[in-house]
């Protein structure tokens, strides 16, 4: 029997649900691809109030330390000098549960960060993980909404959860992380965070850099067992919220190191894998980390509704001497992350005290909309060039610019010699101990022993497989073993 055409809203068919098109093989996305961009916003618009995605957080303020001399590879200015800081405010949250689900749960969490620096506000939205399940964003609605609720039964399904990850090999790197001991952490603040994309830094003579961040705990990494876990949210739902409000209430202030894994931009095209690949850690041999400075959480918010709950972080907001790079769901998310803030806060979101620039003013010809300022903009002109003394461009790129080369269209990513979805993770099982394995294996046959069809419980297992023969042999046999219960 022949299949249906997927088509766009309007009734057109879809030549490619996989790969958005971009400038060339490798290069950065396309406005004109309106299949992405009606994904993705319409995606933004599905859930409302409520964030459809990282929608139960937590969030604190603080600052940030430069404590190393990073000069040679950025010129941004809340990194330019050893000892400045930087107030900000971090947002941890679950990612798929809605916002009155528990924090102890396995999932992966956000850790975003916004930096409110003299040349405006810089947002960094990463995880602790440093990779996704996918590598495309065109996928991204597929994948969330095979994550969350079924729109029929109004549950978490595993046949869902499954079924997709049996279609996207990429996301066995993820799924190994997930799955592990580092899928519920004990705290928020017993976690890493990470950049998890690859960013651009240019310093002041224009070089290019590509970049990844990593934000180490400083108190220790600690997590909780499925067993633990299920008892803790039982208990206390709210178990991460309470942690960091009470630390921080009784003067112990949580903090992370900063280190990034720098690349010189000439290097990336010719490296053994794809840099800008978010299914794919760096190897630290190749890249080393390099600290950066400290980040310190020292103020709980005033109140979770008006801060924490309309905090707006989207990735693009760059500061000059940091930009993006090729980084497909990277490209995505710019547009994506403002969109779901323009509709869910409205227009003027970036007005909110949490979301203003604090170290600067904010100066451009934005005007009225849904909750408008009293006042906004006054008498001045709105509109750009004008002869009354209104705020005028600079002239001088936030980064260096990205070359570009061939023709549009729906590319698959380009290959580089050792590009692989199984590769590393394998190489994260064979770093587990024993006990650790042990409980991966365990955590992944409870969910996929209850998918109702073979066929897909057989895809995944030859995911494992590849990754790893141990891996993969051992799920196979924990599997058989809880469905023949």
């Amino acid at each position: 029997m022949s299949k249906r055409v997927l088509t766009t809203e309007s009734g057109a068919p879809v030549a490619d649900n996989q790969n958005s098109a971009s400038a060339g093989v490798g290069g950065p996305l396309l406005l004109q691809d309106q299949h992405l961009l009606e994904k993705l916003a319409r995606f933004n618009r599905e859930r409302i109030p409520e964030r459809v995605v990282h929608a139960r957080g937590s969030g604190a303020y603080g600052h940030f330390e430069v404590t190393d001399d990073v000069t040679g590879y950025t010129h941004a200015d809340f990194l330019d000098t050893v000892g400045k800081r930087t107030e900000v405010f971090l947002r941890f949250s679950t990612v798929a549960d809605s916002l009155g689900g528990a924090d102890a749960v396995r999932d992966p969490r956000g850790f975003a960060v916004k930096f409110y620096t003299r040349e405006g506000n810089y947002d960094l939205v990463g995880n602790n993980t440093p990779v996704f399940f996918i590598k495309d964003p065109i996928k991204f609605p597929d994948f969330i909404h095979s994550q969350k609720r079924d729109p029929f039964t109004g549950r978490q399904e595993p046949d869902n959860v499954w079924d997709f990850w049996a279609h996207a090999p990429e996301a066995t790197h993820q799924v190994t992380w997930l799955m592990g001991d580092r899928g519920i952490p004990a705290s928020y603040r017993h976690m890493n965070g990470y950049g998890s994309h690859t960013y651009q830094w240019t310093n002041a003579s224009g070089e290019a850099f590509f970049v990844k961040y990593h934000f180490k705990t400083d108190q220790g990494i600690r997590c909780l067992t499925s067993e633990q876990a299920a008892e803790q949210a039982g208990q206390d739902p709210t178990s991460h919220q309470t942690d960091l409000l009470q630390a921080i209430e009784r003067g112990v202030h949580p903090s992370w190191t900063l280190y990034v894994q720098i690349m010189p931009a000439a290097e990336a095209a010719d490296y053994r894998f794809n840099p800008f690949d978010l299914t794919k850690v760096w190897p630290h041999r190749d890249y080393p980390l390099r600290r950066v400075g400290r980040l310190v959480l020292n103020r709980n918010p005033d109140n979770v509704f008006a801060e924490v709950e309309q905090a707006a972080f989207s990735p693009n907001n760059f500061v000059p001497g940091i930009g993006p790079s090729p980084d497909k769901m990277l490209q995505g998310r710019l547009f994506a992350y403002a969109d779901a803030h323009r509709y869910r806060l409205g227009v003027n979101h970036t007005l909110l005290a949490v979301n203003a620039p604090r170290a600067t003013t904010a100066q451009n010809y934005g005007r009225d909309g849904f909750m408008a300022v009293n006042g906004q903009g006054r008498h001045a002109r709105n509109y750009e060039p004008n002869s009354y003394d209104g705020p005028v461009e600079t002239g001088r790129p936030l980064s260096a610019p990205l070359a570009v080369t061939g023709w549009t269209g729906t590319h698959e990513a380009p290959q580089h010699t050792k590009d692989d979805d199984f590769v590393q993770a394998g190489e994260l099982y064979r770093l587990m101990s024993a006990e650790e394995k042990s409980r991966l294996i365990a955590n992944i046959a409870g969910g996929l022993s209850q998918v109702s069809r073979n066929d897909v419980i057989e895809k995944n297992l030859a995911h494992f497989h590849a990754a790893d023969p141990e891996y993969g042999r051992r799920v196979e046999e924990a599997v058989r073993a809880l469905r023949e219960d």
